[in-house]
């Protein structure tokens, strides 16, 4: 089933043994926009489903090791929630040949959580036995045997994706050299090479959000060739990154008190990106310390 109805809620249960992919399937699913709940005891999962029925699609990780977990009870359920006219209702099982999932163990080093000591193959084993129900009646079922987990991901948002694609959100921030490079970001560009509007009496006290300040930073011979190549290289890395699996995507603009220049083409960045189709948010990461401390760009 893959209904994308817009009208209709989906819930996706996830499921399957030790080893073969749930976690990871659930990762794909929260980029895709789903809100993902993991492990929640059986009793308490009727409760998400009285919520409003346009609430954002809802994947939830089933584990066997729930300690009131019950074959029957997931099934009971998903015949329920099936009956409503505004759910859709679906179960992902994510299956995996024994020899790997053996491997997989031995690879980490981690004990299967249905295993006696030192004997995996009997907790495997015992946990196929147990959702075999479930794998059943599964609508969607994947074998992850021999996936990498860039297949797996291109397998569930073929499945569960709007229109089966990648999602890939991107944020523009600017910053202030003086204060730090932003953590976690991907690029980063220094703009300090540009006219500084700090030098200009009637700008120093705006930021780069206003016209008069864009203008000025514009007005640099070397602006229009330094933001067409930045915005050329965005739209040659951002595909790419999105296909490789990536779900976010961060770029920082740089000058020296964080407040004109970097501002500036933070703005026309994100607003370009926007354009062209991108998911984009933006930060101006001084900005409010500026109005705080009264400090400018120098």
């Amino acid at each position: 089933m893959n209904d994308t109805d817009p009208r209709r809620r989906r819930i996706v249960f996830v499921t399957g043994p030790s080893g073969a992919g749930r976690s990871s399937a659930l990762n794909v699913l929260e980029d895709a926009g789903f809100e993902v709940i993991d492990n929640l005891p059986m009793r308490l999962l009727p409760v998400l489903f009285d919520e409003a029925e346009q609430a954002r699609p809802l994947a939830l990780g089933i584990d066997a090791r729930n300690r009131d977990f019950s074959t029957n009870t997931v099934i009971d359920l998903l015949g329920r929630l099936a009956m409503r006219p505004g759910v859709i209702a679906e179960m992902l099982f994510l299956d995996c040949g024994t020899d790997v999932l053996l491997r997989r163990f031995s690879e980490t080093r981690r004990r299967h959580p249905m295993a006696p000591a030192d004997r995996p193959a009997e907790g495997i084993q015992a946990e196929q036995d147990l959702l075999a129900p479930l794998r059943a009646r599964a609508d969607v079922l994947i074998d992850t045997t021999d996936l990498n987990v860039h297949e797996l991901r291109a397998e569930v948002e073929h499945w569960f994706a709007p229109g089966g694609k990648r999602h890939l959100s991107v944020t523009v921030q600017s910053f202030s050299y003086k204060r730090g490079l932003p953590r976690s970001v991907d690029m980063v560009y220094d703009c300090r090479f540009l006219k500084n509007p700090y030098w200009e009496p009637e700008l120093r006290a705006l930021n780069g959000t206003d016209a008069r300040v864009a203008e000025h930073v514009a007005s640099d011979p070397r602006y229009a060739d330094f933001a067409q190549k930045i915005f050329d290289l965005s739209l040659l890395i951002l595909p790419a990154c999105r296909e490789e699996g990536k779900s976010h995507f961060s770029i920082a603009f740089g000058c020296t008190g964080g407040q004109h220049r970097s501002v500036t083409l933070a703005e026309s960045h994100a607003l370009r990106l926007a354009e062209a189709g991108w998911q984009v948010s933006i930060r101006h990461r001084e900005l409010s310390a500026r109005q705080r401390t009264g400090a400018h760009d120098t």
